[in-house]
């Protein structure tokens, strides 16, 4: 089994503890109260800035045949997440640019900066965001929400685009080769922030 299939089988726990989360399952089911979704926006705005910066450290550290993944992870996120939180800002009346960072959203991207001064730790670090939300994306689909604000972040998240980046991680993580029981460790350390982060303030 490869470092990055472990990660999957040790995180799935955490990811359905994700799905029972009423944050999430308030998205499944399109009835999310919007204030709850528009803070939740604000903070993931927040974290996906910081979410760009690990990108940029790690492509920093790259060997050269994946300098590219990197830099098109970071684009993808800069050009089209936060295109779609910049978007949904208005139809929830988001402030993104006035958002401060909550207590989770601060502890989470401090984790991840700081895993990323080492390439393979950082890789196994942010890997829970990517995974997490491409296997949380699938599965929701299955069944979408029909109010269609949701049903757009569902798609984003569903998206096999999405999930082909999520593959990319897998292999830089198995080809960089962290050390096995550190790689856990950080990976379950993300997932926790993961599910903390749905707490939104």
């Amino acid at each position: 089994m490869s470092i990055s299939e472990e990660l999957h089988a040790i995180g799935r726990p955490l990811l359905d503890a994700q799905l029972a989360h009423p944050t999430v399952r308030g998205i499944a089911r399109g009835d999310l109260p919007e204030p709850v979704f528009r803070s939740w926006l604000e903070q993931d705005y927040l974290y996906l800035l910081d979410y760009v910066r690990v990108f940029s450290r790690l492509a920093w550290q790259a060997p050269d045949g994946h300098l590219g993944d990197l830099v098109d992870l970071a684009h993808s996120t800069f050009h089209e997440e936060l295109s779609l939180h910049r978007s949904l800002s208005a139809e929830f009346g988001a402030d993104l640019e006035g958002a401060v960072k909550g207590p989770a959203c601060t502890a989470y991207t401090a984790f991840l900066l700081e895993a990323a001064a080492d390439y393979a730790e950082g890789l196994a670090a942010l890997y829970p965001c990517m995974w997490g939300y491409s296997t949380l994306g699938r599965i929701l689909a299955e069944n979408p929400p029909a109010e269609p604000r949701y049903r757009a972040w569902v798609d984003t998240y569903a998206h096999p685009d999405f999930a082909a980046l999520t593959r990319r991680i897998a292999v830089m993580i198995d080809e960089a080769a962290p050390d096995p029981e550190r790689a856990k460790e950080l990976f379950t350390r993300g997932m926790e922030h993961e599910l903390a982060f749905w707490d939104v303030p």
